[in-house]
């Protein structure tokens, strides 16, 4: 199926749960609704189609640096796979290479990738620190991913300031004092 029959395919979903609701999908507000949202899914999950360790493999350089590398406060979106419904937040990264680094830029962009797909935070951790470790080898990753859940602050518990958090780490972050320096340097 090419791009525009599957966005007219999810139009026309959409067009029918207005219905479902009990709206007037030919309302003037409405009329270009379904394809509005069509195309704002295909944004939002547009993670499905890019591959992350091969954005890291595109930046990696040969460097003898043995110390941590730190890349704080990374804006990210995402999509509860349970409600459809944003989460959102920072994710903090930390890896100590061994032999490699990496374009900075690229610990963003794999953030991003794993962020556009319908995601739960716990997996999102694991995701980022997984395809880090795998593509650089290096010495430890870990991540951290703070996060505002729709789905808790809109509808059910309704808690608004409700916030959670998850990590994940291997390697060097093992020892105690490696991750406490990292949770240091990342609350600053």
């Amino acid at each position: 199926m090419n791009q525009e029959e599957l966005l007219s395919q999810m139009a026309a979903n959409v067009s029918q749960m207005l219905d479902l609701i009990g709206e007037d999908k030919d309302r003037e507000g409405l009329v270009k609704t379904p394809m509005r949202v069509a195309k704002s899914l295909q944004f939002l999950t547009q993670g499905y189609q890019q591959d992350p360790a091969e954005i890291l493999r595109s930046a990696m350089f040969r460097e003898d640096y043995r110390q941590m590398v730190i890349v704080k406060d990374i804006d990210f979106y995402s999509m509860c796979e349970h409600h459809m419904l944003p989460f959102f937040g920072k994710v903090h990264v930390a890896y100590i290479p061994n032999k490699y680094i990496v374009g900075l830029s690229k610990i963003p962009r794999v953030v991003e990738v794993f962020a556009r797909r319908l995601q739960v935070q716990e997996r999102l951790t694991t995701q980022i620190k997984d395809c880090i470790n795998d593509t650089l080898h290096p010495l430890g990753v870990m991540v951290v991913v703070e996060a505002s859940h729709l789905c808790m602050q809109m509808r059910g518990v309704q808690k608004m300031n409700a916030t959670t958090t998850t990590s994940d780490f291997t390697g060097a972050f093992t020892d105690i004092k490696t991750r406490e320096e990292f949770l240091n340097l990342i609350s600053k």
